[in-house]
């Protein structure tokens, strides 16, 4: 990982490129998701069951696309105590947080006559994507609980998990199980932008849902996109990132342990380490080698560190955040001696873990907050998912007849401006 002074040409020629980093992806990929979506929306579970077999598993029919109760019960059977253990403490405490987030519904009476408030409602359905990673074989149990968690504390009925099936046509016991403590309704065994289409559109099988969440890769993403509109989705999310701020007093074998465990994501996922210390700086670097070959993903990890990854050498922490806030980075650790004096500084990141003892990961699976984040610099105005992503707001307005006719010829007179007669005409046929 090179080391470079902040600011410099060169430091600042590396900054613009993490800054222009976004979705990439060529238009073959872009058509081959279009066609994968028309052929659902044309051919429902046919098309989804045939993909499925192409892909993922000979196995899967239209009769078993949908997992069975049985399958449900087979896969609570023989799980391990460690995992059902952490299960639990990850639900409850992500389920606490989630709670925080929920909004009420109000009702204000600000003029003599007039009633204004805003109803706050679950959507009716729900979509969460959960990745096969390596055919089933690593479930990302958390992606289950990241989206099913802020759906169901919102009140959404209908959660539907997708989810792509292992060789032998099953799911993953440990999908399952989280998906049960969640309160996921139904789960369906495929994956990638046909699964995407299946929710967005509805099949015999699958219900249509009115919101979409959950990471995948870049046909996942691609899908997800064409879909908005039609749908509601969680965002864009591009490779993940992370920012580490450290002083002199950071333990390098910390940071490099933290940058490694996102370049472990993806080869091209984002690691940059901002420092005021040129020692931290240096054995930061030989710790990321060690540690490196250590690791199981290092063939991923090892390209990503290379070419996305970078030490900044800023003159002072001050300037360290100011270099942050540019980037906006989906993951900021503030590894210094006093991290809370430095917090009505930060502006934008999509999670800020406090302190060396804080580590990325414990985000990702237990602490309470959500770890489907934005990245690409999109910390600059949007946030993490949450309870809000599963819930709409309807406006509600109350006139007397009173309260009408005390505000009738201002409204009149906006119309007219805007040459709007019609608008006009409404009010003033009620005066």
């Amino acid at each position: 990982m090179k080391i470079f002074t902040y600011p410099s040409a060169e430091a600042e020629k590396r900054v613009q490129e993490t800054i222009d980093r976004g979705l990439g992806f060529s238009r073959e990929d872009y058509d081959n998701v279009l066609a994968y979506i028309e052929e659902v929306k044309a051919r429902g579970d046919q098309a989804l069951v045939e993909y499925t077999n192409q892909f993922d598993s000979k196995a899967v029919t239209i009769e078993t696309l949908k997992v069975s109760e049985q399958e449900f019960r087979e896969a609570m059977t023989g799980l391990e105590p460690e995992f059902l253990r952490a299960l639990d403490r990850s639900v409850a405490q992500l389920t606490r947080f989630h709670e925080r987030q929920k909004e009420k519904s109000w009702i204000d009476t600000p003029r003599n006559g007039v009633m204004l408030g805003q109803m706050v409602r679950p959507v009716d359905a729900a979509g969460i994507y959960a990745p096969g990673a390596k055919g089933g074989k690593t479930p990302l149990v958390s992606s289950v609980l990241m989206g099913g968690i802020p759906a169901r504390v919102a009140g959404v009925d209908s959660i539907a998990l997708m989810t792509p099936p292992m060789e032998n046509g099953k799911i993953n016991p440990h999908i399952l199980a989280a998906a049960q403590k969640v309160g996921i309704t139904s789960v369906f065994k495929a994956g990638s932008a046909w699964a995407i289409a299946a929710l967005a559109h509805g099949t015999d099988l699958v219900p249509r849902v009115d919101v979409i969440v959950g990471p995948g890769n870049i046909y996942v993403t691609l899908a997800k996109k064409i879909v908005a509109g039609t749908v509601g989705i969680d965002m864009i999310a591009g490779p993940s990132e992370i920012l580490i701020i450290a002083d002199g007093a950071a333990n390098p074998e910390y940071i490099a342990a933290d940058l490694l465990s996102q370049a472990e994501h993806d080869v091209m996922a984002s690691a940059i380490l901002v420092t005021d210390s040129r020692e931290v700086a240096d054995r930061t670097v030989q710790a990321l080698e060690t540690q490196l070959n250590s690791l199981s993903r290092k063939e991923i990890a090892g390209p990503s560190i290379r070419d996305y990854g970078a030490v900044m050498l800023v003159p002072d922490i001050e300037t360290g955040i100011a270099l942050s806030n540019r980037l906006a980075p989906e993951h900021l650790e503030l590894m210094v001696q006093e991290p809370f004096n430095y917090l009505d500084q930060i502006r934008n990141a999509g999670a800020l873990f406090l302190g060396s003892h804080t580590p990325e990961p414990m985000g990702d699976y237990i602490a309470g907050p959500n770890h489907v984040l934005p990245t690409a610099g999109t910390a600059r105005f949007s946030s993490a998912l949450g309870v809000e992503h599963f819930t709409k707001k309807t406006s509600l307005i109350h006139y007397s007849q009173g309260a009408l006719k005390e505000e009738a010829d201002d409204v009149i007179c906006l119309a007219g401006i805007e040459g709007l007669d019609a608008h006009a005409n409404s009010v003033r046929i009620r005066k």
